[in-house]
């Protein structure tokens, strides 16, 4: 797609370069900003140019993405669960061309209810790390960061710098499921689950307008675990678009949580 109305490019070198003219908007993988008409776009600021790590290490032992961290660069971080990008980025149907050049901070800020690296970053505790135009930063976990489609909790003159991830959800163990309505369709539902002592740690995209995080008891019978994924999605709404109803996400779900919390109590990685 060309972006008729574009009439300056520019690269960031540093912190004052983020100040946005009227028109502007940044540019860092650009999957989805060059893929449709962007009529109110008249200026580009390139992020990439900043030089940015695609992940470095936390002192307490976890781990930072990058804004900038492609997702194919995030399949390569040094954690042991570092698989779970790939299963994250193959059940939203990332090409090899779109994982090469998408960003995590561009996957984020995009906020579709089936946005790979949101259903990641939110089922490990992920915290964005935002940039404010004064010079400051301030964080918020990725559950609320992600209002809903397309909304997020930016403010103007906000440039999101990172996702951390802490130690501890990094380490432990973790079991995805999808479904969508053909083989090859986009994700109508996505759990992933995370192992806690006594606890699974559910977290719901695909399916619902925003993730969603549920906790329930290692053990639970089925129906309590139906029970918890019913009332969670209840509490923003289940989501609808060609890719799936309300009424068969929610089953779905449903469906997929008990698996999961099934995997992980037989202790399987």
């Amino acid at each position: 797609m060309d972006l008729t109305r574009v009439e300056t490019h520019r690269f960031a070198v540093d912190r004052g370069d983020l100040a946005l003219r009227p028109g502007e908007h940044v540019l860092a993988g650009g999957t989805w900003l060059f893929s449709a008409p962007q009529p109110d776009v008249t200026g580009l600021v390139d992020l990439t140019s900043l030089g940015w790590a695609p992940w470095e290490d936390l002192p307490d032992g976890g781990l930072r993405l990058g804004a900038t961290c492609t997702i194919a660069q995030a399949q390569q971080a040094p954690w042991p669960g570092a698989g779970l990008i790939r299963q994250c980025a193959d059940a939203l149907l990332m090409s090899f061309k779109v994982q090469s050049t998408a960003t995590v901070g561009g996957n984020l800020c995009l906020a579709l209810p089936a946005g790979a690296m949101i259903a990641l970053t939110a089922a490990l505790d992920g915290e964005v790390v935002i940039w404010t135009p004064d010079g400051g930063e301030r964080r918020t976990p990725v559950t609320d960061f992600v209002r809903g489609p397309e909304v997020v909790d930016l403010r103007p003159g906000d440039v999101v710098r990172a996702v951390d991830l802490p130690a501890a959800a990094l380490s432990r163990p973790t079991a995805l499921r999808r479904a969508s309505l053909t083989t090859h369709g986009r994700t109508g539902a996505l759990v992933i689950g995370r192992a806690e002592p006594g606890s699974v740690v559910l977290t719901l995209t695909g399916s619902v307008p925003r993730p969603v995080v549920v906790a329930v008891p290692v053990g639970s019978p089925e129906a309590a675990v139906r029970d918890a994924v019913a009332d969670a999605g209840a509490r923003v709404g289940w989501y609808a678009d060609p890719h799936g109803a309300p009424d068969w996400r929610a089953a779905q779900t449903a469906r997929l949580a008990v698996e999961v919390c099934a995997e992980l109590a037989d202790g399987a990685p």
